[in-house]
């Protein structure tokens, strides 16, 4: 196993030094899905949502998030991101959301593509909720990254994009 980064030497937690660290490109992605029934599904593909467009406001809200990681996450590293982008795709059962987190920095957006992905999704239930309160969110995860010294990573099981 690996060092933990965030442990010291007795095993407190620690904000990583990355002040040494030379700042290269660097590139996160993340997906998830939201499974829900046939009826949310539907108003939601055609517009139909009382809230209003469920996917530019999950859009908007997962980009948001992303800003804000450092926030959210204890330890992690405030980031001047350079983009962040989430698409959506119509599954049979449910949306997928997929975001992209890029910058040039001294460390990585892992935790910043993951967060955008997250709150995407959990805007969709919070805007869907009224037509179907038993959606699931599953499946948030790390797809891929490039940069840093640790380089490029693909999940076993995707394809290198």
């Amino acid at each position: 196993m690996s060092e933990l980064t965030h442990l010291d030497e007795a095993g407190q937690a620690r904000m990583v030094d990355v002040g040494a660290k030379p700042p290269t490109a660097r590139v996160a992605i993340a997906s998830g899905r939201i499974r829900m029934g046939v009826a949310a599904l539907a108003a939601i593909r055609d517009g139909d949502v009382p809230k209003g467009d469920v996917l530019a406001t999950a859009r908007i809200a997962g980009i948001m998030a992303a800003k804000r990681t450092a926030e959210l996450i204890p330890l992690c590293h405030p980031l001047g991101l350079d983009a962040v982008s989430i698409e959506f795709a119509f599954e049979e059962d449910g949306v997928r959301a997929t975001a992209t987190a890029s910058l040039t920095a001294k460390t990585g957006v892992e935790i910043e593509a993951m967060t955008a992905t997250s709150i995407a999704l959990l805007t969709i239930y919070d805007m869907a909720k009224a037509i179907d309160k038993a959606m699931v969110i599953d499946g948030v995860r790390l797809l891929a990254k490039r940069g840093g010294k640790s380089g490029d990573w693909h999940a076993p099981d995707v394809p290198a994009r």
